[in-house]
Order: structure tokens, then C-alpha cells, then sequence
């Protein structure tokens, strides 16, 4: 009697694809060299302020733009960094801003997250001030100015007034948009383990609404900048000290472009700052904790 094979031919084939798909998934991501990181990072705007610079000399050197009071040389707007660091005033003007801003945007969190939180989760309180919401984000943050200072006077309580006014909407809106997007899913298996009230919300809810509520955060951050920065230029007091936006404003009563550039620069360098060293790390966290963010 002839004896069959019964071993099945495809074996070693599975056995591969399986091995295949094991090692995409347990493959550690490698840091990746040096002069990678400077190509792909650190040239790009390294080169992009390089063209900037070119083209704004070349304004002034082929005299399309000939009047010093409209556009001065990069020369000269170094000049009035220069003269502000030797007067030991620069990190003086930055620190009075950055202070502000990340306080009232701390605060702007205490009061924004729990206050997302209960409009996602309960309907009545979500359809009564879920468009005001909406409404205040929309909203210019210069058009708290005028009445903050009526009704707090001039001094640093309006400035945060004028903050929280700018970016609680802002965070708030970004942790609803994050808790909308958690599949039920989540919130079943969660309530199945026990996960219920404020435990499920610390464990379940929140950690699955990181990302929408990063990002409210990150918008967050930059109404406070705006609002903060439009409350200094409006509210020019020499008691309050001299920020940024004072300084803005300083610069333009004095009619200096200089300084009004220097102002302009050090607003947008601030700003660039604090994303790369808060926000574009947290993002990327976010992301590689759940798989959507790999390093080549």
C-alpha cells in the first residue's frame, strides 16, 4: 500500500510571511546619523533665512526700495539687537512676554480641559454653550482689549483676562473634537473593566483623545501668543514693564523700522521656540505611542 504526504507544501511560505511580518513589527527604529539630520532638519532653513536675507538686501542694494524709514538694511536691524543685548535689555523684553504668555496659557488649561470635557460628555451643557464656543474662537482676540481694560485697569490681570479670553475656547474645542473621535469601542471595553465616572475618564477617555486634545492645546498656545501680544500693543502702561508688543509699539511711536523689525523678529522667533521645544515634541510622542510615527 503506497503512504501518502500529508506534510502541506505552502508551509514554508507562510512560515516566511509570517516571519516577515513579526519583523516589520518588533523592528526597533534606529536614531538616524548625524548628517541626515543636518540635511533634512538643519540646512532647509538655514537656506530659507539665507534667501530671505538675500532678497531683502538686494531690495535696498538695486534701490527698489530706496527709503530706510520703509524697509532698513539687515545690518541695521542687527544693529538694534546688538545695542539691546550690550544695554542688557533683550532677555529683559522676551522674558516679560514668554512669562506672561505661559502663565496665562496654564491657567488657560486648568479652566479649558475640564470645561471640554463637560461639553463632550453632556449633551444639554454641550447644545448651551457649545456654539458660544465655537463663537469666542472665532473671535479676535484684540476685541477683549477695550473692555478688559475698563474693566480690570491696567495691569497684568488684564493681560491674563485677555489670554484666557483668547485660548480657552481654543483648548476646549480641540479636547470635544478629540472625545467625539474615541470609538465606542473604547468606552464599552472600558466600562466592562470597571473603567467608570473619573477613572474611566483618566484612562479611557483622555488618553484616546490626546491627539485632538494636543492639538487644541497647540492652537491654544498661539491665541495666547496673539492675545498677549495684541494686549501689550493696545495697553501700553510703563508700569506693566516692557514686553514685547510694548516694545512693537515703542518702536512704532518712535518711528524706528529697526526696532520695529527687531520687535517683529523676536515675536516670531518666540513663537517658533516654543513649538519646537514643547509642542513638536509632544505631537511626535503622541504619534509614536500609537504607531504612526516611525523613524527611517
Amino acid at each position: 500500500m503506497a503512504s501518502t504526504d500529508t506534510t502541506p507544501t505552502d508551509a514554508p511560505a507562510a512560515g516566511s510571511v509570517e516571519a516577515g511580518l513579526d519583523a516589520l513589527e518588533t523592528t526597533q527604529p534606529s536614531r538616524a546619523p548625524f548628517r541626515r539630520t543636518l540635511i533634512d532638519k538643519i540646512l532647509p532653513p538655514l537656506a530659507a533665512i539665507a534667501v530671505v536675507l538675500l532678497v531683502w538686501q538686494g531690495l535696498i542694494t538695486l534701490k527698489i526700495v530706496d527709503d530706510p524709514t520703509k524697509l532698513p538694511t539687515p545690518g541695521a536691524v542687527w544693529g538694534a539687537f546688538r545695542d539691546d543685548w550690550l544695554q542688557g535689555k533683550l532677555l529683559g523684553y522676551i522674558w516679560t512676554s514668554v512669562s506672561r504668555g505661559l502663565l496665562g496659557f496654564c491657567l488657560a488649561l486648568v479652566i479649558g480641559t475640564p470645561l471640554g470635557l463637560l461639553v463632550a460628555r453632556v449633551k444639554f451643557v454641550r447644545a448651551a454653550i457649545g456654539p458660544i464656543l465655537s463663537g469666542l474662537q472665532s473671535l479676535p482676540s484684540v476685541a477683549w482689549v477695550p473692555p478688559a481694560v475698563i474693566w480690570l485697569g491696567l495691569d497684568n490681570s488684564m493681560m491674563y483676562t485677555v489670554i484666557l479670553l483668547g485660548a480657552v475656547p481654543s483648548i476646549a474645542n480641540g479636547l470635544v473634537s478629540g472625545v467625539d473621535q474615541v470609538p465606542p469601542l473604547f468606552l464599552r471595553a472600558g466600562r466592562t473593566l470597571g473603567a467608570t465616572g473619573v477613572k474611566g475618564t483618566w484612562h479611557i477617555t483622555l488618553p484616546a483623545a490626546l491627539p485632538g486634545y494636543v492639538a487644541g492645546m497647540k492652537q491654544g498656545w498661539a491665541f495666547s501668543w496673539r492675545s498677549l501680544m495684541a494686549a501689550e500693543i493696545i495697553a501700553n502702561f510703563p508700569d506693566l514693564g516692557t514686553g514685547l508688543g510694548q516694545l512693537l509699539e515703542n518702536a512704532r511711536t518712535a518711528s524706528d523700522m529697526a526696532m520695529v523689525f527687531e520687535a517683529i523678529l523676536l515675536i516670531l522667533f518666540v513663537g517658533i521656540a516654543i513649538d519646537l521645544l514643547i509642542f513638536s515634541p509632544l505631537e511626535r510622542w503622541v504619534l509614536r505611542s500609537r504607531g504612526l510615527l516611525v523613524k527611517g
